[in-house]
């Protein structure tokens, strides 16, 4: 049943990241009043700083839940459990988790939220079109070679406001509650193909260099990135990127009534915005 959200607030966790400020405006656009929670936003909220959620959550009708620095780092289970319970403390009704598709470490986090007694929904989604035009990987992108331990498996990559959209919408559709959501894009690519696509749009070639994990640890390394970090991270992506994900669902077709973005839609759109241009 979709609820009239006129009047309600929403915590937006993470609101300065990929997905957050994707949900916030689709929440806004829904009919919500949106506390947008950052380390520096209008509304100071930290995973690790338990003070911040208080003032952040009181008020609050629901939550977006976007743990950094990953849903599956040590101790993300720990604080997901501490939060859903004092959302529940301060009246929060309805929580919604971004969890990893296929990613095992993720497992306890999920599972403490199910077990917190709190109306919950996990939304595990693949590998963001986002990671390309943003963050950590935007730089080998937009240089031309983007160097990354891939392999040549394939991924169900998809678009961040499809997650928003989704995520919203389990916010407002009591039947998603107690429901775990895996969306995907609606076709697969490897890491090599995305570049292709990227190529295509841009007008110039990015090259795809696979590496060894191990090797791209070093280069975080380089980088200056903490040494558990890079652990964390190898860890992750030897689980993550053997091809286990070489899937895709009809979750987004079910859940909006439309299918997902395309990836060469969001590179044509980002290349055209000048994303990459040098």
């Amino acid at each position: 049943m979709t609820e009239n959200t006129r009047n309600e607030t929403v915590l937006v966790t993470g609101a300065s990241g990929k997905t957050g400020r994707q949900v916030a405006e689709a929440a806004k656009a829904a009919g919500f009043r949106v506390r947008a929670g950052s380390r520096g936003g209008e509304v100071r909220f930290e995973w690790h700083d338990s003070s911040t959620w208080d003032e952040a959550l009181r008020g609050a009708d629901a939550a977006y839940l976007a743990y950094t620095p990953d849903i599956g780092a040590p101790g993300a289970d720990e604080d997901i459990a501490a939060f859903a319970r004092r959302a529940q403390e301060l009246g929060v009704r309805r929580l919604v988790l971004l969890s990893a598709l296929g990613e095992r470490q993720a497992e306890p986090t999920e599972r403490a939220l199910r077990e917190s007694g709190a109306a919950w929904t996990v939304v595990r989604a693949g590998w963001f079109f986002q990671n390309f035009s943003e963050g950590l990987l935007y730089d080998g992108v937009r240089g031309g070679e983007f160097v990354f331990p891939g392999g040549e498996g394939q991924e169900p990559f998809i678009d961040t406001r499809d997650i928003a959209d989704v995520v919203v919408k389990a916010l407002t559709d009591s039947s998603y509650a107690g429901r775990t959501l895996e969306i995907t894009g609606a076709r697969l690519l490897s890491f090599r193909e995305a570049m292709a696509e990227i190529s295509a749009a841009t007008g110039r070639e990015i090259r795809y260099v696979p590496v060894a994990t191990k090797e791209y640890g070093a280069m975080l390394a380089e980088f200056g990135l903490p040494a558990e970090e890079i652990a964390f991270m190898e860890e992750v992506f030897e689980g993550l990127l053997d091809g286990h994900n070489a899937r895709t669902t009809d979750v987004v077709q079910q859940v909006l009534g439309r299918a997902p973005r395309d990836f060469a839609d969001f590179a044509r759109e980002h290349a055209a915005a000048g994303v990459w241009k040098l």
